[in-house]
């Protein structure tokens, strides 16, 4: 789409002597409108080629959506005539209003054509996409646009789907619009497509991924499944060495105090935290310390939550402590089980950090 908008007469093939002044066969303003329909309109290369000069109409004045207030813009949108198709008659839909100019562009500088007979209609038309008595075939869009367009895009003219052809732009623009913020229904999808069965659309709306991908983007899974953790580093632990003979150097904010344990994120107590020795009480000593010293690096890291997690963060103490009881056999990253922890919490208030046995980091 991008190399479509900013096409130029340089991206244009050459034809000939390339030794000899540049040219080439359809003219730039021909060669750009057949490029804009193609990626702004869904239409089949059939129907591209078969399109009449008379194909745009401007709306003149706003419309009133039917059966609200809504309204849209004479400026919005303008009218595109399809001809007769392989599976149905001739309609009108609504396209974007760049593709009537870019038409109307080639429209002002291309030469008059003597009609030609409509091979599916019979009847005597004057082709838009013509030049000089010749019409663009059907393998032009596969052989020409779309290899100019992946060259100046700097992309290959294959992907994960296959080769990159005339259909792609078709599928591509129905897909957008059934996953729009405000998508398409199936049936006016069916109708903006000129497709004769609802199954046919549904090919578009089925194996596509992005609508599913834009409404678990909308139901906000992701956010509400993550917690985002602020992180201290102490650069003075890691630059001296301290960090690899096990002196704590990283610690997460819970915010009544902060953890140690370098597996935080692994950790089963992380948002019901059980105090083991890896806690370091923010009125503690050593978390004064930590905060007083000025060559922290502050940092925040992202947790994904189990549901329960989330259960806890969104519904507050009773959830929290379902949580806590859920886990109060569970072995914290110090060794005891918070029920141990609890029965202990009388005889020690702190183990100092140079009596932890801790794991390496992964770092």
């Amino acid at each position: 789409m991008w190399a479509g908008l900013n096409l130029g007469e340089d991206d244009l093939p050459e034809f000939g002597n390339r030794l000899a002044h540049k040219r080439w066969w359809y003219p730039f303003e021909m060669v750009r409108a057949c490029t804009l329909v193609w990626l702004f309109t869904g239409l089949r290369a059939d129907e591209i080629c078969r399109l009449r000069v008379d194909c745009i109409k401007w709306q003149k004045d706003d419309l009133v959506v039917a059966g609200s207030h809504e309204v849209v813009t004479k400026d919005t949108v303008c009218w595109l005539n399809v001809p007769v198709n392989k599976t149905g008659r001739a309609f009108t839909k609504p396209v974007d209003r760049i593709v009537g100019e870019v038409i109307d562009d080639w429209r002002r500088v291309r030469p008059d054509h003597r009609k030609e007979i409509d091979h599916k209609s019979g009847e005597m038309v004057e082709y838009l996409f013509s030049f000089k008595g010749r019409r663009i075939s059907m393998d032009y869009l596969n052989h020409t646009v779309i290899p100019m367009l992946c060259r100046k895009a700097g992309v290959p003219q294959e992907d994960s789907l296959g080769a990159i052809t005339s259909h792609r732009a078709r599928s591509t623009i129905a897909t957008q619009l059934f996953n729009a913020k405000e998508p398409m229904s199936l049936f006016e999808l069916q109708e903006w497509l000129g497709h004769r069965y609802a199954s046919s659309t549904q090919h578009y709306a089925k194996v596509k991924l992005t609508k599913l991908a834009k409404s678990f983007t909308q139901a906000g899974y992701f956010e509400r499944n993550i917690r985002v953790v602020e992180v201290l580093l102490d650069q003075e632990a890691v630059k001296s060495g301290a960090a690899v003979t096990g002196e704590p150097w990283r610690f997460y904010d819970l915010g009544h105090g902060y953890c140690s344990y370098d597996f935080f994120d692994q950790c089963p107590h992380r948002m019901a935290c059980a105090k083991c020795a890896f806690y370091v009480p923010k009125e503690s000593s050593q978390a004064q310390i930590l905060e007083g010293k000025a060559n922290l690096q502050r940092m925040l890291q992202e947790i994904p939550l189990s549901d329960d997690e989330r259960e806890a963060v969104e519904e507050g103490i009773e959830a929290l402590e379902k949580l806590s009881a859920q886990l109060a056999d569970v072995p914290t990253p110090a060794g005891p089980t918070p029920r141990q922890l609890n029965e202990n919490r009388g005889q020690v208030n702190f183990i100092p950090s140079s009596s932890i046995q801790r794991v390496p980091s992964r770092n």
